[in-house]
C-alpha cells in the first residue's frame, strides 16, 4: 500500500438492523473456555470447520481494525454490537489503531505471543504476503466453501486477498481474508463545466481522450492532478494503461507475478499517451509539485473539468460541489462494455494463526461482510463491496460511485494497485512516473525502470 489516503471512507448516517438469524461469534486465545478446536501446529490451515457457534461458551474476540473515522467507527461498532447481542456468550474485545501504527503493531504481535483473534492485515506483499509465507495467517478456503463466499464475493473482489501458501503468486491461491467496502479509481467532472464546454459524459476511451483536446482549447484545464507524494500519478496511468494493456497483463504486473513485462508496445503505448497528455496542456500547471489535497480542493471550487481519483474522495467532493459533481469509471475502449480500471477493497479482515477459535473468528468475518452488514455499510457512508449498486447511496455522487464500482467488478476488469508487486514498487513506479510526466525520462526509459524492479523482485521470489 502507498502512503496514499485511499483507505477513507465517508461519514455517515444511520444503521440497519441484522437478523438474529445469523450464525455467527467468536474467542481469543487465554479466555477461560477451552479452544473447541486448534490449528494444527507448524501449519496455516483450521484443524476442522463449524459454522454454528452457539454453543461454544463464553468466550472472548480480540479484534484489531483500523476502521477509526467517522463512518467507518460507525458501521464497526453497529456490527459488533449486533454480533453481541446474536451470541451472548461472545465478548468483542474491539482494538483500534491508525492503518500505519495497526501495520507496525502487528508485525511484532504475529512474531510474539499476542496477536489478536482476527484482525485487518493490508493485502501487500510486504505485509499480508510476508505473513502468509511465515504461517501467520489461516487459509480459509474451508470457511469460504461453508459460507458460501465464493458465491457472495466476486473473484474481482476475492484475488485481492488470494495467496499461494507459501507466499510467492499473490492474486491465485487460498483466500486469506474478506474485506467490507470497495474502492474504484475513475474520473470525477464538474457537470457546470460540461455543460458550458457543451459536453456529455464520453461512452469510450476514444471519446474521451477527445474530451480532453476540447475542454483545453477551450480554455478550461482537462485533468487536475496534485502529484507532489508521487503515487497520486498512479491512480492516473493505471486508467491509461487499461485501455491499451491486457487485463491479466496488469494483473501478474500488479500483482507481482512471473510471467508479464512492463516493457511491450502496450505498456510503451500507454507511457506514451500519458506523457503526451502532459504536452498537450492536459495537467494543470505545476502538478508535479503541487498538493494532492490542495488540488483536489481546488477543483472543488471550480478549476479544471475532470479530475482522476479514488472513490475515498467522494464524501468530500459532494459536501463542497453538491449535485454539481459527478463520478464515472473509465470509458472503456469499445461502446457497451464494461469498463477497466484501477480498484481494490478495503483492509481485509484475517484471522491469525495463533488463535484458540479459528471458527468462531471465521464467523465473526462472515457476520461483518454478510449481505445483511452490506446494509449498514451504506447506511454510514462506505461502499459495500457486495451487490454495491444495489443498495440506496447516501448521495447522488456516491450513487454514481456504487455504479462505477459494481459495473467494474460486474462487467469489466477490477485491477489491482500497481504498488502492490513489489516492497519497493511504490517508491519505483512513483519516481519513475513524476519523471516521465516531467520530462526527464521518455517512454522506453520509463517502462525499462519499473520493470527492472519487477523484474529483480520475480526472480528473488521463486
Amino acid at each position: 500500500m502507498t502512503t496514499s489516503p485511499r483507505r477513507r471512507s465517508a461519514a455517515g448516517l444511520g444503521a440497519l438492523a441484522l437478523t438474529a438469524a445469523l450464525a455467527l461469534a467468536a474467542c481469543t486465545p487465554g479466555s477461560n473456555n477451552a479452544p473447541e478446536e486448534t490449528p494444527t501446529e507448524g501449519t496455516s490451515e483450521p484443524a476442522e470447520v463449524r459454522t454454528d457457534i452457539s454453543d461454544v461458551g463464553d468466550v472472548t474476540l480480540t479484534v484489531w481494525d483500523q476502521e477509526v473515522r467517522g463512518g467507518q467507527n460507525e458501521q464497526i461498532e453497529q456490527l459488533n454490537e449486533q454480533f453481541m447481542e446474536t451470541y451472548p456468550n461472545v465478548e468483542i474485545d474491539r482494538q483500534t489503531q491508525s492503518t500505519d501504527d495497526l501495520n507496525a503493531t502487528l508485525r511484532l504481535a504475529l512474531s510474539g505471543e499476542d496477536a489478536p483473534d482476527v484482525t485487518q492485515v493490508n493485502n501487500s506483499r510486504s505485509q499480508m504476503g510476508q505473513y502468509v509465507a511465515s504461517g501467520q495467517l489461516l487459509a480459509l478456503d474451508d470457511y469460504a466453501e461453508a459460507y458460501g463466499w465464493t458465491d457472495r464475493f466476486s473473484e474481482s473482489v476475492l484475488q485481492n486477498s488470494r495467496y499461494s501458501p507459501d507466499g510467492v503468486t499473490f492474486g491465485e491461491g487460498s483466500i486469506y481474508g474478506l474485506p467490507q467496502v470497495g474502492e474504484v479509481v475513475g474520473v470525477y467532472y464538474n457537470q457546470t463545466k460540461l455543460d458550458e464546454i457543451g459536453l456529455d459524459l464520453p461512452q469510450t476511451w476514444a471519446e474521451f481522450e477527445d474530451q480532453l483536446a476540447t475542454i483545453e482549447e477551450a480554455g478550461e484545464t482537462p485533468l487536475m492532478l496534485g502529484n507532489l507524494d508521487q503515487w497520486p500519478a498512479l491512480h492516473v496511468f493505471g486508467p491509461v494503461q487499461g485501455a491499451y494493456v491486457p487485463a491479466a497483463e496488469i494483473r501478474d504486473l500488479g500483482f507481482g507475478n512471473a510471467g508479464a513485462t512492463w516493457t511491450d508496445d502496450a505498456n510503451v503505448q500507454a507511457a506514451t499517451t500519458l506523457r503526451e497528455w502532459v504536452d498537450s496542456g492536459y495537467f494543470n500547471d505545476g502538478f508535479n509539485g503541487a498538493d494532492y489535497d490542495a488540488v483536489w480542493q481546488s477543483f472543488t471550487e471550480g478549476q479544471g473539468v475532470y479530475l482522476m481519483a479514488g472513490s475515498w474522495l467522494a464524501a468530500d467532493i459532494h459536501a463542497a460541489m453538491g449535485e454539481d459533481a459527478g463520478f464515472f469509471a473509465p470509458p472503456p475502449t469499445e461502446e457497451g462494455a464494461g469498463p477497466t480500471t484501477t480498484g481494490a477493497t478495503g483492509i481485509p479482515f484475517a484471522v491469525t494463526s495463533q488463535t484458540e477459535h479459528p471458527d468462531v473468528a471465521a464467523a465473526y468475518i462472515d457476520f461483518i461482510t454478510s449481505e445483511e452488514a452490506m446494509g449498514v455499510i451504506a447506511e454510514t457512508g462506505n461502499m459495500p463491496v457486495v451487490e454495491t449498486s444495489q443498495h440506496e447511496a447516501p448521495d447522488p455522487l456516491n450513487a454514481d460511485v456504487y455504479e462505477a464500482y459494481d459495473s467494474a467488478v460486474s462487467e469489466g476488469e477490477l485491477l489491482p494497485y500497481l504498488d502492490w508487486a513489489t516492497p519497493t514498487m511504490g517508491e519505483t513506479l512513483g519516481q519513475a512516473l513524476q519523471a516521465l510526466m516531467g520530462g526527464e525520462m521518455d517512454a522506453e526509459e520509463f517502462t525499462q525502470t519499473v520493470q527492472a524492479d519487477y523484474a529483480e523482485f520475480v526472480a528473488s521470489n521463486q
